[in-house]
């Protein structure tokens, strides 16, 4: 097993208490076995396996808001349903979804869009930003 030394800052702590909050999830509990990161379909495509996003959170690392794989994550569930400690990570990747939208950055800009970037763009961006511009 897999030890964490967390990071004891207040905005460490208050990052990882609301990815935490929204998730509902004890992130805490990931003791890094990378039984999600071997099912995802999607681990080939991301800068950042799921296991590795659950340990960046873990020690309050916000730096994790900037890697590709919570918006190339498709929800498929492979990842919860694999994890032994019964933690949501399909959740997990929603909250951080979440935390980046609420911040107002705009990563998606739907009129600026050419044909091409339509074909390439994985499909939980544009979920993401309609339900950015709809709230």
């Amino acid at each position: 097993m897999a030890f964490v030394k967390l990071t004891k800052s207040k905005k460490n702590i208050q990052f990882r208490e609301k990815v935490i909050e929204l998730a509902g999830n004890a992130v805490i509990k990931c003791y890094q076995c990378g039984e999600c990161s071997g099912g995802c379909p999607e681990a080939g495509a991301m800068d950042l396996l799921p296991n590795q996003v659950m340990h960046k959170i873990q020690l309050g690392d916000e730096s994790v808001l900037h890697a590709n794989t919570f918006w190339i994550c498709s929800t498929c569930l492979v990842c919860s349903t694999r994890c032994p400690k019964g933690i949501d990570i399909a959740k997990v990747m929603e909250a951080l979804r979440e935390i980046v939208l609420r911040s107002k950055q705009s990563y998606l800009t739907l009129d600026s869009l050419e044909e091409d970037d339509l074909k390439e763009i994985p499909q939980i961006a544009f979920v993401s930003s309609f339900k950015k511009q709809t709230q």
